[in-house]
């Protein structure tokens, strides 16, 4: 290529010079000519690989790679790189910048394509498998269901009445209707097939049309799908910009929720403790209750004994001078005759006390001349 030939150029008018050159400006040659060499050897493999391509398609025997140079051949372009007589000597054609534009574009395309199958058939066996799932969690439930559904009606019935004509029919009766459901499921399915089959007809017989009125497309119809393309992928664009709006806004209501959630928790505990201090209040206030009804009994026997005394006070009269001085005189002869008479009843007590004394010595006398006189006897 052309880049190949300025550099062999440049480095062969630097050849006598290369004895005078440093070490360091040598690595930084090195450097740029390894750099050059691998964006050369890039851009040959992506050449070849299209050249590769357009011989599979056009059935040539001859690829690029398949290309080698002899030593010789070899030995003999580097000598005419290295005459200096001769500038304007035999050259390789390189490509322009353009055609490795279009061979990149190219390129790049295929490689979209490819990534394009690769999603479809991708998407296509995750549809498939995730049908498998779905039908084998509608098989497990409707498994479940029937062993939930035998357990119920028939196993409880066996347990009950063990050996029973009963529990055998019930057995027979639902394996009947079991059978029965299997054969309207199967001939459900198989009408179900038949739809789908001729769907499928009527879906082929279409895409075929549109195949057949495609290959009628023009270069402007080609363009308008492009222009409906973009513009497709701008409301895509919008759509997701959307759905990204929504999903912020799906965000803040989720905190919003759980701060009120949280509040709401707190609301709930404030109102079980309310609720327990309610109750305690109606206690004391039942409890307060009963000790008015008591206060207001012990008021109205107060207020009645109150009422009794106000009554005899309001009753009562004031006795005369002469009458209340006559009862004194006669008050305070009373308490000096029983002041008298409790000084004799002392002086009789004390006397009989005497007596006593005496009556028990001679008891006690008594007692000891009896036992004196009894063993003599």
């Amino acid at each position: 290529m052309t880049e190949e030939d300025s550099e062999s150029v440049h480095t062969d008018s630097q050849a006598g010079e290369e004895s005078e050159l440093s070490v360091i400006q040598l690595c930084g040659l090195v450097e740029e000519l390894s750099y050059g060499n691998s964006a050369l050897k890039t851009e040959t493999e992506m050449f070849e690989k299209y050249c590769s391509k357009l011989d599979s398609r056009d059935h040539r025997p001859q690829r690029i790679s398949d290309v080698k140079m002899s030593a010789a051949e070899f030995a003999q372009l580097r000598s005419r790189r290295k005459s200096r007589s001769r500038p304007g000597g035999e050259r390789m054609i390189g490509l322009t910048v353009e055609q490795k534009l279009d061979l990149v574009q190219k390129e790049l395309e295929d490689m979209k394509d490819e990534l394009r199958h690769m999603r479809a058939n991708a998407e296509r066996d995750l549809q498939y498998h995730e049908a498998i799932i779905e039908e084998a969690e509608i098989r497990w439930t409707e498994v479940q269901r029937a062993v939930h559904d035998f357990e119920k009606d028939i196993l409880r019935t066996i347990s009950k009445k063990k050996g029973s004509i009963l529990a055998t029919e019930k057995v027979l009766k639902y394996i009947e209707d079991m059978n029965h459901r299997r054969d309207n499921l199967r001939d459900k399915l198989r009408l179900k097939n038949i739809s789908l089959k001729v769907q499928r007809k009527k879906l082929l017989l279409q895409l075929r049309q549109k195949e057949e009125v495609g290959e009628a497309l023009h270069d402007v119809d080609f363009q308008q799908l492009k222009i409906e393309n973009a513009q497709f992928l701008e409301t895509i664009e919008a759509r997701n910009q959307e759905l990204i709006q929504l999903k912020l806004a799906s965000g803040n209501t989720l905190q919003i929720l759980n701060a009120y959630k949280s509040k709401l928790h707190r609301a709930v505990e404030m109102y079980i403790c309310l609720g327990k201090e309610i109750l305690l209040r109606k206690e004391l206030l039942e409890k307060i209750d009963k000790e008015t009804i008591q206060v207001e009994e012990d008021r109205a026997k107060a207020e009645a004994s109150n009422k009794k005394l106000r009554k005899q006070l309001a009753e009562f009269r004031a006795p005369q001078v002469m009458m209340y001085l006559q009862e004194k005189i006669l008050n305070g002869e009373m308490e000096k005759t029983i002041k008298m008479w409790e000084r004799k009843v002392e002086i009789a007590e004390m006397s009989l006390k005497g007596y006593r004394k005496a009556w028990d010595k001679m008891k006690a006398s008594n007692e000891q001349l009896q036992a004196i006189c009894s063993p003599g006897k």
